[in-house]
């Protein structure tokens, strides 16, 4: 299996391309803020064609090339309903901050898209990708699950898990109470099971339930101000 990731944009967000091999097809997960170039040399290095783009969640800096990906390529994207709303209309998802640095913007949908589930799998490139609606960080954030052919198990955390941190939950339609519950079905995955974050470096299930202070109880998630307390990357 061929996973490649690299960091887009002034956020940094984790753009993945997830094949069974190279020379293949291959699944694109959130393509961010100049995330193009990057994508189009991976996809030429490793002689993939992608088949569908998946979104972790709606916001501009996991999303912003979403449409020139999918429409360039013919291919759908996939994001959960609650979400779909931010693909036309970002700045309703930001931050302050984050308006003010990326607005006014007119964006649009891509051509095609398709709504996910909770529970779903979706077979895509050879792929079967479990779909986990885990919000919090935004009502429609997703993570997605995947079983390798050798056993080996993967999670696309999107903002929901990091490493050492979570995702904010004091942007629009962000619950510190919704991510806590979904915060522990994730703790239900196995402790070998690798999480590729929305934004930083890789870790699994096992070092964060040791390690992450938001999930030892280092960190008081009742308390209103943890809200901002997370990674404190994204928008």
């Amino acid at each position: 299996m061929l996973v490649v990731g690299f960091p887009t944009g002034a956020f940094q967000a984790n753009c993945f391309l997830v094949a069974p091999a190279p020379g293949g097809p291959c699944v694109v997960v959130d393509p961010g803020q100049d995330a193009e170039e990057a994508l189009m040399a991976a996809l030429a290095e490793h002689r993939l064609a992608p088949v569908a783009v998946v979104l972790t969640h709606g916001h501009l800096d996991h999303t912003f090339s979403v449409t020139p990906v999918c429409d360039g390529n013919d291919v759908p994207a996939w994001i959960h309903p609650d979400d779909r709303y931010m693909l036309s209309d970002p700045l309703r998802g930001m931050s302050d901050e984050a308006a003010r640095f990326f607005g006014p913007l007119t964006m649009r949908e891509p051509a095609e898209v398709r709504e996910l589930t909770d529970g779903a799998e979706l077979d895509l490139a050879g792929l079967r990708l479990t779909v986990r609606h885990t919000p919090g960080h935004t009502e429609g954030s997703v993570s997605f699950g995947h079983t390798t052919d050798e056993g080996g198990k993967l999670l696309f955390s999107g903002d929901t898990l990091f490493a050492g941190s979570i995702g904010r939950t004091d942007l629009p339609g962000g619950s510190m109470a919704r991510m806590t519950e979904s915060l522990r079905g994730l703790l239900e995955l196995d402790d070998d099971t690798v999480v590729l974050p929305g934004h930083g470096p890789t870790t699994t299930i096992g070092q964060e339930r040791v390690g992450n202070p938001f999930l030892t109880g280092m960190v008081d998630l009742t308390d209103p101000s943890a809200a901002h307390r997370g990674r404190g990357k994204g928008i």
